[in-house]
């Protein structure tokens, strides 16, 4: 069965509470962001070229089958993917990876678009088993990691990431970190994670200054310029 792909914007929201709700059902609230927070992305998107924020819909006769998001961060040419879901009621074969898949095309573009050969990596974060609440999270945690493994990531274990609170009150969160190249130094690693803390928890998600350096810190890693 052939995917037909929308790509949601600023300008194209006709789809986004259809894939909201796939979203709603697909991950821990502890590292499930406010819907407001994609709004805010889009918006994200149009003022900081050549940096993007990507919103892509899978289809399959009419019913939404996937979708992903992901930052193209041109200050250090990196790709970040937020999230990646399937719905759980459609049993179609490889449709997690052909979403992958188009997702990692479109963020190469960006790359290109911003002036570069090619794009230097791609890194997201996923969930650790302690972190889930049921049998079942913990199934779909370590079918979601086989996954990424399975699509040519590697799990970053140099030091213990953790993703700012997503929301108030809350502690930081340890994830694990993946990342598509085998080739990346220390010193590029924390690079990457200061550019997704900047752009992405900073600007997009307006989590406190504070709260950043605190995590930043916790990971060892320098704020150099940031945050100042």
């Amino acid at each position: 069965m052939t995917i037909k792909w929308d790509e949601i914007t600023y300008d194209n929201l006709t789809n986004i509470e259809k894939a909201l709700n796939i979203y709603d059902h697909a991950f821990p609230i502890e590292v499930r962001e406010s819907h407001n927070i994609f709004f805010e992305s889009l918006q994200y998107a149009r003022c900081r070229k050549p940096n993007s924020f990507r919103f892509l819909v899978g289809f399959e006769e009419g019913q939404v089958v996937s979708f992903a998001t992901g930052h193209y961060f041109a200050d250090a040419n990196l790709g970040f993917i937020v999230y990646l879901v399937t719905n759980p009621d459609v049993r179609s074969k490889g449709l997690g990876s052909k979403t992958l898949l188009k997702l990692e095309e479109l963020l190469k573009k960006d790359a290109l678009s911003a002036g570069n050969g090619s794009l230097r990596a791609i890194i997201l974060e996923t969930e650790k088993q302690e972190l889930v609440h049921t049998e079942e999270e913990k199934e779909d945690c370590i079918k979601r990691n086989r996954f990424f493994e399975r699509n040519g990531y590697y799990q970053y274990e140099e030091f213990n990431y953790v993703q700012p609170p997503l929301h108030n009150g809350e502690s930081n969160i340890p994830l694990n970190l993946f990342i598509n190249k085998n080739d990346i130094s220390k010193e590029e690693i924390n690079d990457f994670i200061r550019v997704i803390y900047q752009e992405k928890y900073c600007l997009v998600n307006g989590i406190d200054k504070k709260v950043l350096r605190t995590c930043l810190k916790e990971m060892d890693v320098d704020e150099l310029t940031f945050f100042n």
